[in-house]
């Protein structure tokens, strides 16, 4: 990013510029309509409140201010930098946009009012002609536009003072109480003068160019803003004693007949319109500027084309163009109101910005000016609140806007080098979480599989990653381990290079899953060691996933891990996948049934869920057991569907009759499940020392049938009632 020169201090580089913007429009032409409808008493509470907003907002822009150096850009910057590129590109772009809008919507406000003195003038040609005229001034440099606008401040306030000058101030008893329109109420005249108050961040604007943004953005935008709710209370009591209030509601130009000088007063506003213009064409620039450094938009469009000063030229360009574009429109009633809910989201989303980094409490947020997290969510709830009070449709359309441009940026893939708060904002939900969490028991409601697959390096067991994937259905937490054996020392500049290399593979494939490198001197106590560790709290893994080698050695050291683990009450798979037939055509699923208690619960539920994938929804889940007669088949028959009907489960029933005495069933049940897509098999305890008895008799059984998840439940899981 450029380095602009830093030239302006608090007066001229943020009061003037802040309260240029508040003391608009409205404040010669609203405020008596405002007053003329809610009466003193009421109105004051209106200006109080949504002053109120606008304070809690450039208290926030203090707190942040003050906490880190604010760059080119202002308001954007700061979120930019605080919640992330892409939220504050969201945010930016329509920024930008409505800054440049702005300064055709008040370059045509101060054409309209010369019309009304001057009738016959040619009016989009002479709101070109005033166009053109701030532009040069913006163009030549920011130095000269704060030198006019501190002309346009003594017009300003010259036109308030012949206002005030007049000798009556003591309010009639009539215009101390309501008399609204037939058609309006408190929040229908609150909208209409809330825009008054949304100048808090036209000095931000040029955070870019002051001395000390920390010291001079929380200075300038506090006094501007109180000077501006003192101004305005007192406009309001002298309105309420120049006329009664049926002429507040009906004479627009009341402030200009009821002055000591009205030319002034007329002045006045036409000072307050091209003061925002002037303003809007000097800091929608700059915005630009900084969402170009940061490639948010084309990296040209932050050219200074031979500027000294580094003044954002190309950027000046633009301005005039989108500006020009809607002066030659001629009508901005319907952008005026998305202009004002571009803007009201940008200070929405500073406040969040501002209470997210106190309340989460990192130990980077150290701001010299401490705002409690509760005045800033004031200011985001009030924000959001006074966006649908002047419109619920555009606030619906300017929300869809700020989400389609997020999505575009995300899925740009956007590179920022700073840091900023979401990682803060998920840290401290997960802790309240997990600590929520530590007071409650876990039943069977709410159980999932969260699952430890030691899956090797990337890529190494993919089928073991496709089995937890589906067991996990979005829901479980699925941890892909990678175990390094041998020394820490040795090892340790490896396993980060391992880790990358695993977070690279999941990221690649968009998976929601976790990965894990660990160093341990034996297999079998690194398995043993992450079963314990792994996990916070009560969260933590409830099953264990492997994969059923070829190598018989590798099995045996597997039998003897799982006695283990039998110990440390974990649930544990072992997926014997066939890869020649892989997961077939995943129309099938068998389990092994040999009662409802044991392994059976965990067994079918497995199944189930992997059935509520989409790959596996035409699958049909069979419950496959073997009897000695037929009247045993019915009556088991009829048994199992009373479970599964219980359990909410879809499984069919299948009984094979033991013809031959001498056959043994888990023969038998082999046979049936040769051509399953996959089989569920539960899996006994191999006893010490007879390791490799059990895995030859597991090899066996495995052997004519396809994939098999062999599960083994060490938790007892009522999950078939």
């Amino acid at each position: 990013m450029e380095n602009n020169v830093r030239r302006f201090g608090t007066f001229n580089g943020v009061f003037v510029p802040t309260i240029l913007s508040i003391f608009g429009v409205i404040l010669f032409l609203r405020t008596g309509w405002v007053i003329g409808n809610t009466g003193l008493f009421v109105g004051v509470i209106l200006i109080t409140l949504a002053m109120s907003i606008s304070f809690a907002t450039s208290l926030s822009l203090s707190a942040i201010s003050t906490n880190t150096e604010v760059g080119v850009g202002g308001v954007y910057y700061i979120i930019s930098r605080s919640l992330g590129l892409n939220i504050g590109g969201a945010i930016g772009i329509p920024l930008f946009l409505s800054q440049s809008i702005s300064v055709a919507f008040y370059v045509i406000g101060f054409t309209e009012s010369l019309l009304g003195l001057f009738p016959h003038l040619n009016f989009k040609l002479v709101a070109s002609i005033v166009l053109i005229i701030f532009t040069v001034i913006a163009f030549i440099g920011a130095d000269l536009a704060v030198k006019v606008q501190i002309g346009i401040f003594v017009s300003l306030i010259a036109g308030i003072l012949s206002f005030f000058l007049t000798k009556q101030w003591v309010p009639m008893s009539i215009n101390l109480t309501p008399h609204y329109l037939p058609e309006e109420n408190f929040w229908s005249v609150f909208a209409i003068f809330f825009p008054a108050v949304t100048g808090v961040t036209a000095g931000v604007s040029m955070s870019g160019e002051l001395k000390d943004p920390a010291k001079n953005i929380p200075r300038g935008t506090l006094m501007a803003l109180g000077v501006s709710y003192l101004v305005y209370l007192l406009v309001a009591v002298k309105l309420t004693a120049v006329a009664p209030y049926e002429i507040l509601l009906s004479d627009n130009l009341i402030m200009v007949k009821r002055a000591l000088v009205p030319a002034l007063v007329y002045l006045g506003i036409w000072m307050a319109t091209i003061s925002s213009a002037l303003t809007f064409i000097v800091g929608a620039p700059r915005t630009l500027q900084a969402l170009a450094w940061d490639h948010v938009v084309p990296k040209f469009l932050a050219a200074t084309l031979g500027s000294k000063k580094n003044e954002p030229r190309a950027g000046i360009i633009v301005t005039f163009l989108i500006a020009e574009t809607f002066i030659l429109m001629g009508n901005l009633n319907m952008v005026a109101t998305i202009i004002t809910m571009f803007f009201l989201t940008t200070y929405g989303v500073t406040n969040l910005a501002a209470g997210l980094s106190s309340l989460i409490g990192n130990p980077s947020y150290r701001p010299r000016f401490r705002v409690h997290w509760a005045i800033s969510f004031y200011g985001v709830i009030g924000a959001y609140i006074v966006m649908f009070l002047i419109s619920p449709i555009y606030t619906i359309i300017a929300t869809l806007i700020l989400f389609a441009i997020y999505i575009i940026l995300q899925h740009r893939q956007l590179n920022q080098t700073w840091g900023d708060i979401r990682s803060g904002v998920w840290i401290s939900l997960a802790r309240f979480a997990l600590l929520k969490l530590e007071d409650y028991e876990p039943g069977t409601v709410n159980w999932r599989p969260n699952i430890m697959v030691f899956s090797g390096g990337p890529g190494e067991r993919p089928h073991l990653v496709k089995m937890a994937r589906w067991l996990s259905r979005g829901n479980g937490i699925v941890t892909l381990f990678n175990l390094l054996v041998g020394d820490v020392e040795d090892l340790a500049t490896e396993r980060e290079k391992r880790l990358a290399e695993l977070r690279r593979y999941i990221r690649q494939n968009r998976w929601a899953i976790f990965p894990e490198v660990e160093i341990a001197r034996t297999a079998e106590d690194g398995f043993t060691t992450i079963v314990q560790a792994h996990g916070i709290g009560k969260l933590t893994s409830d099953v264990a996933m492997f994969g059923w080698s070829n190598n018989f050695e590798r099995k045996v050291e597997l039998a003897r891990i799982i006695r283990k683990l039998i110990f440390l009450k974990k649930d544990i798979l072992a997926l014997k996948y066939d890869p020649e037939r892989g997961f077939g055509n995943r129309l099938t699923i068998d389990i092994f049934w040999r009662g409802k208690g044991g392994n059976a619960p965990l067994m079918v539920l497995l199944a189930h869920i992997i059935k509520l994938n989409s790959e596996w929804r035409d699958a049909k889940i069979r419950l496959i057991e073997v009897v000695s007669n037929e009247e045993e088949k019915e009556r088991s028959e009829k048994k199992i569907r009373e479970i599964m009907q219980d359990a909410r489960i879809e499984a069919e029933p299948v009984i094979l009759i033991k013809e031959n005495p001498m056959d043994r069933i888990i023969d038998i049940m082999s046979e049936f499940s040769s051509i399953s897509d996959l089989t569920i098999v539960g899996m006994g305890v191999p006893r010490k020392g007879e390791e490799g008895v059990f895995i030859s008799r597991m090899d066996k059984l495995l052997e004519p049938l396809g994939t098999v998840l062999l599960v083994r439940s060490l938790n007892i899981k009522d999950f078939l009632s």
